[in-house]
C-alpha cells in the first residue's frame, strides 16, 4: 500500500513539475502596453519653402529637369558662390544661381510657332554671317527661347520655340512619336513602285526609318508628295526620297504636333492658344 502511495505521489510531483503544467500568471498588461510616437506630416513644398534646383534650371529655359540633374551631378551649378551637387537642394527666392558662371532665373514660359521660309538656318547664332530663325523672332519674347528640332536651312514650314526645357525634350524624344507631316516637291513624278517601296519601314544610311504614312498630293502633279514621319533626324526626308533616285526641290512641314500654319504666312510668327498648348502638354 505505501509503495502504491508513494508513486502515486511521485507522479502527482513529477506533474507538478512539468512546465507546462504549470499555471500560467495573467499577462502584465502595463508591461506589454504599445507606444506610438506621433509622425509629423509633410509638409508640401511651395514657393516660401524653396524650389527644387533642377525645376529651377529648366524654369530658367536652359534645358529639361532631366537634363539639369545631369549638370548638377557634373559641377556645373553653383547656388550663392557655392558648388551645388545635391540633387533635391532647394533654391530660395533670394539665392543666386549660376549655370556654367552664368547668371539664370526662372521665367515666364513662352511658347512661339514660326512659318519657316527658305534660307535660314535653324540655330542660335552663325559665324559666317549667314540668316537665322532668330531674326525673324527677334521681337516675339523678352525671354530667351529656342528652337525645338531644326529643319535645314532650305526647308519651310512650322518650327516651334520655347523657353520650356521640359516640354521640348518631350517633343524631341523618339519615344513620344511626335508627328511631323511634310509636302515634298520632286524633281520629277514619284513612279507607283517608288511610291510602295517607301510604304512602312526603309533602311536609311545602315538605320531603320519608319514611313507612318506617304501618298500623292490630291490635285497636284506626281511630283508633290505627302510624308508622314517622326523621326526627327538631320535631312531624314530629303534622304528617303534619294534612296529611290529622287531629289527634293522644295521641302514644306505642313503639321508639327499637331500645329498646323493656318492662317500663319510664311516669315510670320504667332503665339500657341492656351488650347494647343494644353494639347501638347497632354502628349504621353
Amino acid at each position: 500500500m505505501n509503495s502504491n502511495k508513494n508513486s502515486s505521489r511521485g507522479r502527482q510531483e513529477g506533474k507538478k513539475s512539468t512546465p507546462l503544467s504549470r499555471k500560467r500568471k495573467p499577462l502584465d498588461r502595463k508591461s506589454t502596453k504599445k507606444t506610438f510616437t506621433k509622425i509629423k506630416p509633410i509638409q508640401k513644398s511651395d514657393e516660401s519653402s524653396g524650389i527644387r534646383l533642377n525645376k529651377y534650371i529648366a524654369n530658367s529655359g536652359v534645358c529639361s529637369r532631366r537634363e539639369a540633374d545631369t549638370y548638377i551631378e557634373h559641377g556645373s551649378v553653383e547656388v550663392n558662390g557655392k558648388l551645388v551637387t545635391e540633387m533635391g537642394y532647394k533654391v530660395q527666392p533670394n539665392d543666386i544661381v549660376r549655370f556654367d558662371g552664368t547668371s539664370i532665373t526662372p521665367e515666364q514660359k513662352r511658347y512661339i510657332l514660326l512659318n519657316k521660309p527658305k534660307n535660314y538656318i535653324t540655330t542660335m547664332d552663325d559665324d559666317r554671317g549667314r540668316k537665322t530663325v532668330m531674326e525673324l523672332i527677334a521681337n516675339a519674347s523678352k525671354e530667351r527661347i529656342y528652337p525645338v528640332g531644326r529643319l535645314d536651312r532650305n526647308t519651310t514650314g512650322l518650327l516651334l520655340f520655347t523657353n520650356d526645357g521640359d516640354l521640348a525634350k518631350k517633343l524631341t524624344h523618339p519615344k513620344h512619336n511626335v508627328r511631323k507631316l511634310y509636302h515634298a516637291s520632286l524633281d520629277k513624278k514619284l513612279e507607283l513602285r517608288d511610291l510602295e517601296k517607301l510604304r512602312g519601314e526603309v533602311i536609311i544610311e545602315g538605320r531603320k526609318v519608319f514611313i507612318d504614312a506617304i501618298s500623292y498630293v490630291d490635285g497636284q502633279p506626281k511630283s508633290e508628295i505627302g510624308i508622314e514621319i517622326h523621326s526627327g533626324r538631320n535631312r531624314i526626308v530629303r534622304k528617303i526620297f534619294e534612296h529611290v533616285g529622287y531629289k527634293v526641290n522644295k521641302l514644306d512641314r505642313v503639321i508639327f504636333a499637331e500645329l498646323t500654319k493656318k492662317n500663319l504666312p510664311r516669315g510670320r510668327w504667332r503665339e500657341l492658344t492656351s488650347l494647343e498648348l494644353a494639347n501638347l502638354q497632354k502628349m504621353q
